[in-house]
């Protein structure tokens, strides 16, 4: 009676196993971006930079933006950053624009200095609690693809900074 208890608790954990398998290398959705076939645009804002100067949402219309939502306490923000740098110098002939907006920062935060001292060289705003709320951004790292319509095309928390989606989020935001 063991023997067939033991043998059916590890044939369910198997077939769990190859269950889970199979879902992630053969469901397209799990291997490919998941693009809301309803079109969302991009609030506006208008938020400060670390000197004070407020810029607003329409001075990137009309141009495909990556948004980074992030903090200067979160560990897979700064994993991502250099992913998102890495994009900025590859696509630097285009006129794709990467903006981070810092939000729910520790008293004392210095996020510009933050990204200097990384090697990230995209502006970032800050205070972006409300831009946060309004973009429905769930935590940190949150990273939304808008394309020159103002379309949010994708959000992700990707933390990898070599993901593929990426890249494939950055091209699909540059042919529109």
């Amino acid at each position: 009676m063991k023997f067939g208890i033991k043998a059916f608790g590890l044939a369910a954990v198997v077939f769990t196993i190859f269950g889970l398998i199979a879902f992630v290398f053969i469901n397209p959705e799990v291997n490919s971006l998941e693009f809301s076939e309803d079109v969302k645009l991009a609030p506006n804002f208008a938020l400060v930079d670390p000197q004070g100067k407020v810029h607003q949402w329409s001075e990137y219309k009309g141009k495909p933006i990556i948004i980074h939502f992030w903090a200067t306490w979160c560990p897979y923000c700064k994993k991502l950053q250099p992913g998102l740098e890495k994009l900025r110098v590859d696509y630097s002939d285009s006129d794709l624009q990467i903006l981070g907006i810092s939000f729910n920062e520790d008293e004392g935060a210095d996020p510009a200095l933050t990204l200097m001292e990384r090697g990230i060289q995209f502006p970032t705003l800050v205070h972006g609690e409300s831009a946060a709320k309004d973009y429905g951004v769930p935590g940190t790292p949150t990273t939304v693809f808008i394309n020159r319509r103002g379309e949010i095309v994708w959000v992700t928390n990707i933390s990898a900074p070599n993901n593929p989606k990426l890249t494939l989020a950055t091209e699909l935001i540059l042919q529109d």
